[in-house]
């Protein structure tokens, strides 16, 4: 009895632990771009604060047959969009927004329209200076603009495919 005890200890433990680290990161202000019928793909946007350096390595949604951790920045006079294929580092304490037209989140492949007032399953995956990884479920708003009404700018309709690195 005593070892059964133990064991049920050390698994919840392991169960707990695994739960904090994926609180390493807080969320705030996330929202997703509503669609029309037949758009095939979209972006997701929020802002995320880690306690500790850790890095968003993927991101993955039953919405979107693709997602993926983007950037948007200009090459000369030409704004480039491609995938982050070593994710984004959050540092410590420091705020990183996700938002049209900078880092952000690509869905493509777009199962269903994304229908405003609707929310959106995404998980996001994180690794931790350790090289631990863990995972945050999200329920994220749709909307057809940012938290606030601020505008968006980048129109992420336009994508059919994914950006090549």
């Amino acid at each position: 009895m005593k070892n059964k005890v133990s064991t049920a200890f050390v698994l919840a433990a392991a169960l707990w632990t695994g739960h904090a680290l994926a609180q390493n990161v807080e969320v705030k202000d996330a929202w997703a771009r509503a669609t029309v019928q037949g758009q095939k793909a979209s972006g997701a946007f929020m802002t995320l604060t880690a306690k500790a350096d850790t890095t968003l390595v993927g991101v993955a949604s039953s919405v979107a047959g693709v997602a993926q951790v983007h950037e948007m920045k200009m090459d000369g006079n030409t704004m480039q969009m491609r995938a982050l294929p070593d994710g984004l580092r959050l540092n410590a304490g420091k705020p990183v927004a996700l938002k049209p037209g900078s880092f952000h989140l690509m869905l493509m492949d777009l199962k269903v329209p994304l229908q405003k007032d609707t929310t959106i399953p995404v998980t996001l995956r994180f690794k931790d200076a350790k090289g631990v990884e863990s995972t945050l479920d999200l329920k994220v708003p749709v909307s057809t603009s940012a938290p606030g009404g601020e505008a968006a700018g980048h129109q992420h309709g336009m994508h059919d495919a994914p950006a090549k690195p």
